[in-house]
């Protein structure tokens, strides 16, 4: 991989889109790639394939893969992981850039952050919708696909960093506007139902 700033910044972009949908893939995907130097990447990364990254990675990936395809359950543990996705997608945005200036580091920082907070958020809001379906098929297969979009992107990335990102960025944009279309959708018949119940109470009151 050649480590140009427009290289670095679309593997940030790839990856922090990757890790707002399973931060555990993403990182357990760069580090067995730096363990195994299959592919090169930016120095600052080297450190994601230290044996005790790649096992809580292991551990905690294998931890989300049952949790987040169970309804109900996979809200609780998505919004607990929006204090852990953005985080930790800024840090390696930032790891990921330590070659380049100061400034652009920062930048790529808030950049990666920005990007895995819209990706957690849209993703949130689709199970959000998809949940009160009284059957499991569709969370579980939301979070297969998830999961495997993530650890397939890291991987692309890595070797065709600026065709990842404009996935990533075309991904994004249709998954906020299906969060956006879902919710929409959600909220209209509770608008009735509250709407009803309210002038049910009115004409109650009025009599």
């Amino acid at each position: 991989m050649n480590f140009s700033p427009a290289n670095i910044t679309a593997l940030v972009i790839a990856a922090s889109f990757a890790a707002g949908l399973n931060i555990y893939a993403t990182v357990l995907t760069l580090g067995v790639l730096a363990r195994t130097q299959w592919v090169a990447l930016p120095p600052g990364l080297d450190s994601l394939g230290h044996t005790w990254v790649l096992v809580v990675c292991g551990i905690m990936f294998a931890m989300e893969f049952v949790a987040d395809k169970i309804p109900a359950f996979d809200m609780v543990w998505n919004a607990l992981h929006t204090f852990i996705r953005v985080p930790i997608a800024a840090l390696v945005a930032y790891h990921a850039s330590s070659q380049l200036t100061p400034q652009m580091q920062l930048l790529a920082t808030a950049i990666g952050a920005a990007i895995a907070l819209a990706a957690h958020s849209s993703k949130t809001a689709v199970r959000a919708a998809v949940t009160p379906s009284p059957e499991p098929v569709s969370n579980i297969a939301l979070s297969t696909t998830e999961d495997a979009v993530a650890i397939g992107l890291t991987w692309f990335a890595t070797h065709h960093p600026v065709i990842a990102a404009s996935i990533a960025l075309i991904c994004l944009s249709a998954a906020i506007l299906a969060a956006r279309a879902l919710l929409r959708a959600i909220q209209r018949p509770l608008r009735r139902l509250f709407g009803t119940e309210q002038e049910a109470g009115t004409h109650h009151l009025n009599l």
